[in-house]
């Protein structure tokens, strides 16, 4: 019996790689070129980088009680235009104003008594003339009428301050403009100091964008960029860089910075999305399409096609700043080099492709 299955398993490897070599053929099946959308090189154009901004006003205030209490009423809603002093919101007064009477009565009293004490000072003053009390009692009678004195001074000055935490129940607008946000309602309970709205003051308008790290350098003061609106696109206004921020922000890691447009009053408004453009000097050299960039280690490289073999090889290449449709390339191609102008994600090294131009023709033989 084993020796049966000993034979049986001689015979199944002696036949089994016969038969698979008679379905294969013998030979390992060859994958078929890929076909590659190529161009060569042309010459180099302005590079403009664009950054995403937002339409603002110049002041921005965060408005806020200076005392805490529960808001009874608000009167505004956000996007309405007011004006300088106008009453926004209302604290409970009821404390505030109790505040103030419990000082009044303090003064009253501390009148009162600087009252007595200036009188037994006058009559110290005469019995002293005539001997009939000691220094040291006159002394005494000074000092109580000068601490009376001072009662007074201090009580005046509660009152006041209690009068003005009164008054601070009102919320008033600092000057005219819109509500840009809210962040408190009727009936909640405020702290001094909680922001209840945002307004953005009348007049200036600018563009606040955010520059990443890599293009802070490019960014100073005082200059030159063009702004275009989503709304308006195609037409551009010239515009100049106000401030840039000297940290980044520790979540996003980029730079606020602000432009400020030169454009006709009531172009902006409020909210609207824009583009800044930084227009760059002309390079000198050659460009490829954005799609054909690809990362390469902590550099940037390309697909270029090798006419003899039809493969493909990654070519290190040095980049220019990224225009919107191209890159400039300063240094790493040849301007008869077939490269590969989209889809490297999707292509590897020593690939067989077959390239062609945008109308499908071979161009590569």
């Amino acid at each position: 019996m084993r020796s049966r299955t000993r034979i049986a398993a001689t015979i199944s490897l002696v036949v089994l790689p016969m038969v698979l070599s008679a379905c294969g053929n013998g030979a390992a099946v060859e994958e078929a070129p890929r076909p590659v959308l190529v161009t060569r090189p042309t010459g180099a154009v302005d590079g403009v980088s664009a950054f995403a901004g937002e339409v603002r006003a110049r002041e921005e205030s965060a408005l806020s009680f200076r005392v805490g209490g529960k808001m009874i009423e608000r009167r505004v809603d956000v996007g309405a235009h007011v004006d300088a002093g106008q009453v926004l919101a209302v604290l409970d007064p009821g404390d505030l104003e109790a505040q103030a009477r419990a000082a009044q009565a303090q003064l009253v009293a501390a009148e009162a008594e600087y009252g007595r004490a200036r009188a037994d000072q006058l009559r110290f003053q005469k019995l002293a003339k005539d001997q009939l009390v000691s220094r040291s009692n006159l002394d005494a009678q000074d000092a109580a009428a000068k601490a009376a004195q001072e009662q007074v001074n201090s009580a005046r000055a509660n009152l006041l301050v209690a009068r003005n935490q009164a008054a601070y129940s009102q919320l008033r607008a600092p000057s005219a403009g819109v509500i840009a946000t809210r962040s408190a309602e009727s009936g909640q309970v405020v702290a001094a100091g909680q922001q209840v709205f945002a307004l953005a003051a009348d007049g200036v308008r600018e563009v606040a964008f955010a520059v990443s790290e890599g293009a802070i350098a490019t960014f100073k003061p005082g200059q030159e960029v063009q702004v275009e609106l989503w709304s308006q696109p195609g037409k551009r206004w010239p515009g100049r860089v106000r401030e840039v921020a000297p940290a980044a922000d520790a979540a996003s890691r980029t730079y606020a910075a602000r432009v400020t447009v030169d454009a006709p009053p009531g172009t902006l408004e409020l909210g609207q999305s824009a583009r800044i453009y930084l227009p760059h000097d002309a390079l000198g050299g050659m460009s490829v399409p954005l799609a054909a960039v690809q990362r390469s280690g902590n550099g940037t490289a390309v697909f270029v096609v090798d006419p003899k073999t039809n493969t493909l090889k990654l070519q290190p290449v040095q980049t220019g700043p990224f225009g919107q449709e191209r890159v400039p390339v300063r240094s790493g191609l040849k301007p008869d080099d077939w490269v590969v102008a989209a889809g490297g994600h999707l292509l590897r090294v020593g690939q067989k492709v077959q390239a062609v131009d945008r109308d499908n023709r071979p161009v590569v033989r």
